[in-house]
């Protein structure tokens, strides 16, 4: 996703109730911000803000939108607030939990239940820094959580779109939170093709790349496995459009196979078809493999496990060190 090149609401404003304390992520797509409401307690406000389409000087608080972007800036901001909406009808502890949205300076407001923690993305760049990797425990408790939030959604008609380990966020008990849902981002996007694509590569499924293909719960479980596949490479799967010309990942599976349960290695393969056909058709089928124990008992194992040594071109330390993984700050972008 582009960089936000807008400028960020000042700290302190008072709006609509809260009090901006200061930016905590940012994106192509929103600005997120700490704030506080009326009765002091902590929450996460989402500002709808797309770079592609508006731009906001330091100083001020209305975005200016060139005259030929604003039927698709109104048109995202309408899917922005309806996917709200329908969140907002969501109450499951694996999913961000909506308390309210308003609308003020040309654009929209959600406002989030604050939650203490880090994001997945930052939970395994802090293993890559230390030359480890996730453990097969921690994948298959977190993901499990992960499928819970997502089963929720699916079943309230909703598609996340765009999942991927920034937008896992884990409370400080280790339980996952489902953030940043990416419907409106793909309503822009399949309405306007000369925009830079609103997708991830590496975690977008190939469902998300030619307009008009149908999307479903096969559209997420694509996603959900290459978020799993990053816990234990430290870096994302290759990119969907990439595999259709040369595709790689039989290798790079290959050297995981002594770290990792034949059974969860098959799941996560699985979950990565190209052809959604040959994916799960539900998540309820890769949490059935999450919770069932290995054929093969795992020895008890630290949440964090020392990655491969060198092997093959390179070996997939050598990729971890001049790949990484950019931080994510705050609660989603």
């Amino acid at each position: 996703m582009a960089a936000q090149n807008n400028a960020p609401l000042p700290e302190g404003l008072e709006i609509a109730g809260y009090r901006i304390v200061k930016k905590i992520a940012s994106g192509g797509f929103s600005i997120v911000y700490l704030a506080y409401d009326a009765e002091g307690s902590a929450v996460a406000i989402k500002e709808y803000l797309p770079s592609a389409l508006a731009l906001r000087q330091p100083g001020e608080l209305a975005p200016a939108i060139a005259r030929p972007n604003q039927p698709l800036f109104r048109i995202g901001l309408k899917c922005f607030f309806e996917e709200g909406r329908a969140l907002a009808r969501i109450n499951h502890p694996n999913v961000v939990r909506i308390v309210n949205f308003f609308r003020a300076n040309d654009t929209v407001y959600m406002v989030m239940a604050y939650e203490s923690g880090q994001s997945l993305q930052e939970q395994i760049a802090r293993a890559v820094g230390k030359g480890s990797r996730l453990g097969e425990g921690f994948i298959r408790k977190t993901f499990d959580g992960v499928c819970r939030g997502l089963r929720e959604t699916h079943a309230n008609k909703l598609l996340h779109l765009d999942l991927k380990p920034a937008n896992i966020y884990l409370r400080s008990d280790g339980s996952p939170i489902l953030l940043d849902f990416g419907a409106a981002r793909q309503a822009i996007k399949s309405d306007a093709p000369m925009l830079a694509p609103m997708y991830t590569p590496g975690f977008a499924p190939p469902d998300l790349y030619a307009k008009g293909t149908p999307l479903g719960p096969w559209s997420d479980i694509y996603s959900l496995g290459a978020a799993m596949y990053a816990c234990m490479t430290g870096v994302p799967p290759q990119a969907a459009d990439a595999r259709r010309l040369e595709d790689k990942l039989d290798a790079q599976f290959d050297q995981l196979a002594a770290g990792y349960s034949p059974e969860l290695l098959a799941m996560v393969r699985a979950c990565l078809a190209l052809d959604p056909m040959a994916r799960p058709q539900s998540v309820f089928a890769v949490q059935k493999v999450l919770q069932a124990a290995p054929a093969r008992p795992l020895a008890a194992e630290p949440e964090e496990v020392a990655a491969p040594a060198p092997g093959g071109q390179g070996g997939l330390r050598g990729l971890l060190g001049r790949i990484g993984l950019k931080r994510a700050g705050g609660q989603g972008k």
